[in-house]
């Protein structure tokens, strides 16, 4: 389809001044069509259908020139070029014009904008909930994946309430009270109480609420709780890619297999969180590492989202990080020339990427907080 209006539309550059017109303005129409009926991309949902679940997958730093180097790095067969519709989100904070990953964040799970550094609440400390709360109290499940701590800012901010991201003692607390099904990532060490400002205990609030928590991926896949809270590190900066342990791949799997029990359906923040690390420390095979890291838990995901029917898969960055360059490379050999213009974050627009029920209203440019409310359009809600 694409094709055809291309060539009819070039067609009508040579034509007659009339007939060119008349071709354009018919081409024109075509376009217009294609665009408002969802039918330019052969999309992987009837249009008009609710989706059940929504996939959120956030690719902490994860720029444009990130998302290619990883289509490179993968020599072409990347599964970012399956998802059928794409575009844009802007990303500046309520208060600065290159945003962190609190407020990044934050605007990506509550549709609000936010003060850098902030977690779930405005800039005035008024909290705001997140789709996967919002989920919770529609008696959907709900839950996260992620490759840093579970208080780091991207997780915390889907139920965390806090004018500043380093409260780990009462993010921590927040997390226990939460109720979300499912919650994997490291960061163990700042829930003991030796490590507390408070002295506090929040894994005993989660055990009594009926958690199991493990310690370790084998353990993890054991478990046949349907309420599961998995540290897979002790420490708040864990293991890289690909030494790391395949926290993102079955943690996903893992995941995706408690929360879709529910009839009602789930939402579920996937979060490739090290991929910021990387570009902060201008790492490109890190960086490369943890991106063909993400490649396999979008599969997962992809797989998972085709077979089912009714799932909304969004993907996008809280911010780009590093500023990349890629001044060369070769796809063949999946090789990449990068260049770092930075070791903090950018104010660059970062890619959207949407399949599934709903997916076609992600494409063009839009604002960070647009994303929420269109999942939860999707959604029906």
């Amino acid at each position: 389809m694409k094709k055809i209006v291309f060539v009819v539309a070039l067609a009508a550059l040579f034509a007659t001044p009339a007939k060119a017109q008349k071709t354009l303005q018919a081409s024109t129409e075509k376009i217009q069509q294609n665009e408002s009926t969802g039918t330019w991309f052969d999309a992987p949902a009837k249009q008009g259908k609710k989706a059940k679940n929504v996939i959120v997958i956030i690719g902490d730093g994860m720029g444009t020139a990130q998302v290619y180097a990883s289509v490179v790095a993968q020599k072409g067969a990347s599964n970012f070029l399956r998802f059928p519709f794409s575009g844009f989100s802007r990303t500046y904070s309520n208060n600065k014009y290159t945003t962190d990953s609190g407020a990044g964040g934050t605007a990506i799970v509550t549709g609000c904008k936010t003060d850098n550094r902030h977690i779930g609440v405005l800039s005035d400390n008024t909290p705001v909930q997140s789709i996967l709360s919002k989920a919770k109290s529609w008696g959907l499940s709900a839950g996260f994946v992620v490759t840093s701590s579970v208080l780091d800012a991207t997780p915390a901010s889907t139920y965390a309430h806090a004018p500043d991201r380093k409260m780990y003692d009462t993010i921590s607390l927040h997390m226990s009270q939460c109720g979300f099904d499912v919650m994997i990532g490291g960061g163990l060490a700042n829930f003991r109480p030796e490590n507390r400002k408070d002295g506090l205990r929040p894994l005993d609030t989660l055990m009594k609420k009926g958690y199991e928590i493990t310690y370790s991926l084998e353990e993890m896949k054991r478990s046949k709780s349907d309420k599961l809270v998995t540290f897979f590190c002790e420490n708040y900066y864990g293991p890289v890619a690909p030494g790391r342990d395949p926290v993102l791949t079955e943690g996903t799997k893992k995941a995706l297999d408690i929360l879709s029990k529910n009839p009602k359906g789930f939402v579920i923040m996937i979060e490739g969180s090290q991929i910021d690390w990387a570009c902060h420390n201008n790492d490109a095979p890190y960086m490369e590492a943890e991106l063909a890291d993400f490649e396999k838990m979008l599969k997962i995901v992809l797989d998972f989202a085709e077979k089912d029917g009714n799932t909304l898969v969004v993907v996008t960055a809280d911010h780009e990080t590093g500023g990349l360059v890629l001044l060369g490379g070769n796809i063949d050999k999946g090789k990449n020339e990068c260049k770092y213009t930075t070791d903090g974050h950018s104010g660059v627009m970062v890619p959207v990427f949407a399949y599934g029920p709903g997916a076609e209203t992600f494409s063009g440019i839009q604002n960070n907080i647009d994303l929420m409310p269109k999942m939860l359009k999707a959604m029906g809600r």
